[in-house]
C-alpha cells in the first residue's frame, strides 16, 4: 500500500497557496468554438458530452521523450475505437515542437497539444493567445466515477489570472539521481541538505577522481527546474518561487536568492561541476552519469525509462529531492506538470474536447505508470499491487511524502520562455565559471526587467 499512501498524501497536500499572475491573456474561445460539454453521456458511441456528433479529422501533437510513445499509441487506438468517425492524425517525435512551430505561428495549429519537451512553453502559448480557454468547460468534466475532474487532480492546473488553459496530464518531480551501487561500494553518504551535498561531492571527487555533478548545458532549464526551483522554495517558500518565475522586481537580489546562487558558484569553484557541460545535451549528460563519469544529475522521473537501453546491469537508480535546502530543514520538491491543451484555433474543437475528456481516467493513469514509470496527475490511483510499476517510483514517493524529510511546494505556472531563455544563457556562463554569482544576479535582474516591460 505504499503507493496508495503516497498518492493520497499528494492529494491532501495539493491546496497551493499560490497567487494567480496578472499577465495571462483572456480568451472567449469556448463560445467561439462551440458549446462546452454539458451533460455527461459517454454511453452513446461517437458522441462526446457536448451536443454535436464527433467526427472528422483530429490532429494531435505530442512530444516523445523519456516517457516514450507506447501509452499514446494505446490511448489513441482506444479513442478511435470509441469514436469510429474520427480519424486521428498524430504529430509526434523528439523534435516535434520545432517541427510544428510554423503552423502555430501561422494560425494553423493541430487541435490538441501535449506541452512538454524543449521548445515548448505553456505560459508563452497562453501569452500568445494560442490556447483555448477551458475554464467553464473543464468545470463540467467528470471522471468515470462521476467525480469532477477539477477535484481529482493531485496538483492543480496552472492558474493564469484565474483562467485555465490546460489540464495537467503528468505529475512529475525533478530531483537528483545517483547510483546506489556506487554509493554502497564507496561508502558515500546520500546527502540530505546543501552542506552534506558539498561534503559528499568532495568525497566522490577524491575517491573516484571525477567531477561529481553534471547537467545539460544545451538545456539549462534542467538545472533551473531540477536544482534552483527546490532551493528557492526551501529558502523562501512559494512566495519567492513565484516571484522568481514571474520576474518580480528584486527577486534575484533577496538574501535567499543571493545565498543560493553563491552556493552554485561554490560548487563550480570547488571543481564539482562538469567543466564540459556546455557541449552536452540531455541524453549525453545522462549517458555520462550512467558511465560513472559523474555521480549526480538533476532529472525527472522519466530518466530510467528514457535510458533503459543504455543502463548498465549493475546500476541501481537512486532518487532524492535535490539537496539544495539548508541544514536541518526538509528537502524541497516542486511538482512539474505536463499539460494537455486545445488550440484556440482548433479546426475540430468538439473532437478535441472528446479526446481530452477521454484521456483522463484512472484506467489510463494505471497504464501510464506501467508504460512510463511516472505518475499521471489523477488522485486515487492505487499502484501498490501493480507488478509493472518500477520499485524506484514507489520508494521515491514514499520518501517524498515523509514530511520529516520532504516539503512539497508549488509554482503558480511555468516560467515564460521570454524570461527563461535569457536566464538560461546566464546560468550556463555561471556553471562554466565564466561569470560570478554576483554578475549572474545582475544579468537575471536585467532579464526580469525586460520581461516585465514587454508584458506591460
Amino acid at each position: 500500500m505504499i503507493m496508495a499512501i503516497a498518492i493520497l498524501v499528494f492529494a491532501a497536500a495539493c491546496a497551493p497557496d499560490e497567487a494567480p499572475i496578472d499577465d495571462g491573456s483572456d480568451s472567449d474561445s469556448t463560445e467561439e468554438n462551440g458549446d462546452s460539454n454539458g451533460d455527461s453521456d459517454s454511453d452513446s458511441e461517437g458522441e462526446a458530452s457536448g451536443d454535436g456528433e464527433i467526427s472528422g479529422e483530429l490532429e494531435i501533437q505530442y512530444f516523445v521523450g523519456g516517457y516514450g510513445d507506447s501509452w499514446w499509441k494505446e490511448v489513441i487506438s482506444d479513442f478511435e475505437a470509441e469514436y469510429p468517425d474520427v480519424e486521428v492524425v498524430e504529430h509526434a517525435g523528439a523534435s516535434i515542437n520545432e517541427e510544428m512551430r510554423s503552423r502555430w505561428v501561422s494560425g494553423n495549429p493541430p487541435d490538441v497539444v501535449y506541452i512538454d519537451g524543449a521548445g515548448s512553453s505553456e505560459t508563452q502559448m497562453v501569452e500568445d493567445g494560442q490556447l483555448m480557454n477551458l475554464t467553464d468547460w473543464a468545470g463540467e468534466i467528470e471522471l468515470e466515477d462521476g467525480s469532477p475532474i477539477l477535484d481529482s487532480f493531485i496538483a492543480e492546473p496552472s492558474d493564469f489570472d484565474g483562467e485555465l488553459y490546460s489540464l495537467p496530464l503528468v505529475f512529475d518531480a525533478w530531483g537528483t539521481w545517483y547510483d546506489m551501487a556506487l554509493f554502497d561500494e564507496g561508502g558515500y553518504e546520500v546527502p540530505s541538505d546543501f552542506e552534506s551535498f558539498m561534503s559528499t561531492m568532495g568525497d566522490i571527487q577524491e575517491g573516484e577522481g571525477i567531477e561529481p555533478f553534471v547537467t545539460t548545458g544545451q538545456h539549462p532549464y534542467y538545472f533551473s527546474r531540477g536544482m534552483l526551483y527546490p532551493a528557492f522554495a526551501a529558502y523562501g517558500g512559494n512566495e519567492l518561487l513565484a516571484d522568481i518565475i514571474q520576474g518580480a522586481d528584486g527577486a534575484w537580489e533577496t538574501d535567499e536568492a543571493v545565498e543560493i546562487m553563491q552556493g552554485v558558484e561554490d560548487m563550480v569553484e570547488a571543481g564539482y561541476v562538469d567543466s564540459g557541460l556546455g557541449a552536452l545535451n540531455h541524453t549525453q549528460s545522462q549517458m555520462n552519469f550512467l558511465l560513472h563519469e559523474n555521480a549526480f544529475i538533476p532529472v525527472g522521473f522519466w530518466l530510467p525509462n528514457e535510458m533503459e537501453g543504455d543502463t548498465p546491469e549493475d546500476f541501481e537508480y537512486g532518487f532524492i529531492p535535490s539537496p539544495m535546502n539548508p541544514e536541518g530543514e526538509p528537502m524541497a520538491i516542486v511538482p512539474d506538470l505536463r499539460p494537455l491543451a486545445i488550440a484556440e484555433e482548433a479546426d475540430n474543437p468538439e473532437a478535441a474536447k472528446a479526446f481530452v475528456e477521454f484521456v483522463f481516467t484512472r484506467e489510463y493513469a494505471q497504464l501510464f505508470s506501467e508504460h512510463t514509470g511516472a505518475i499521471m496527475n489523477i488522485e486515487g490511483v492505487d499502484l501498490s499491487e501493480n507488478p509493472n510499476v518500477p520499485e524506484y517510483l514507489i520508494e521515491a514517493n514514499e520518501m517524498i511524502n515523509d514530511p520529516e524529510q520532504v516539503q512539497i511546494y508549488y509554482k503558480p505556472h511555468p516560467m515564460s520562455a521570454d524570461l527563461e531563455t535569457p536566464l538560461s544563457d546566464s546560468l550556463v556562463s555561471l556553471l562554466l565559471g565564466n561569470i560570478t554569482a554576483e554578475e549572474f544576479i545582475e544579468e537575471a535582474e536585467e532579464a526580469a526587467e525586460e520581461y516585465r516591460d514587454e508584458e506591460e
